[in-house]
């Protein structure tokens, strides 16, 4: 019985310590070495202080900034533990709102933030992503169709020629990724930081 249990258990501490500890500590290592700015979460730093993760969205409200798409993350209700309510930009609850396209809900809400686009003076067809959110909740980017549009308003706030911001959100867009995958798009955050950098 020895000689059939003896192969069981080496095998079975041979494969707890490579799968359970050598593999975990060399894909560890590697990715540090590999790709350093990923395993920290993409985090931005500024003056010394982490102001966000170029991988996950956030709010921004100023006319002085771009404006990212919307979220639909939720969290705890603070009165109700066992309930849920909308927290927009939660990065510790990625989901998307799982409303259907004729959910009364979510045609309310997007009826509601064409009306405040337009009411802003925004003209011509609304970008898709200006009025509707992510899969996550918690996208970073939106189209370079809504970060023009934004354009006119950001401009006004800080007081810039709007050529000289349609220049940043030009220089901010990204390309398809290798070529073919993906579609253009701006990282809000980056943008936002690049803008604050300027010397006005």
């Amino acid at each position: 019985m020895l000689q059939h249990l003896r192969p069981a258990l080496v095998m079975t501490a041979l494969f707890a310590v490579l799968t359970g500890l050598v593999y975990p500590l060399g894909i560890t290592f590697a990715s540090n070495v590999l790709f350093p700015a990923s395993v920290t979460g993409s985090l931005i730093v500024k003056d010394g202080k982490i102001v966000g993760s170029s991988l996950i969205g956030q709010a921004f409200a100023s006319d002085r900034y771009f404006h990212p798409r919307p979220s639909a993350t939720s969290g705890p209700d603070p009165q109700d533990a066992s309930k849920t309510v909308d927290a927009p930009y939660n990065a510790a609850s990625s989901a998307g709102s799982n409303l259907g396209p004729i959910t009364q809900k979510l045609l309310d809400r997007v009826k509601g933030d064409v009306e405040l686009l337009r009411a802003a003076g925004i003209k011509g067809p609304i970008p898709v992503d200006a009025v509707t959110a992510s899969a996550s909740g918690l996208d970073p980017h939106i189209t370079p169709d809504w970060a023009f549009m934004q354009v006119p308003r950001v401009a006004k706030a800080r007081g810039l020629p709007e050529v000289r911001v349609r220049e940043f959100v030009a220089g901010k867009t990204e390309g398809r990724t290798l070529g073919i995958l993906g579609e253009p798009r701006v990282n809000v955050l980056m943008l936002n930081l690049a803008l604050d950098a300027l010397k006005q």
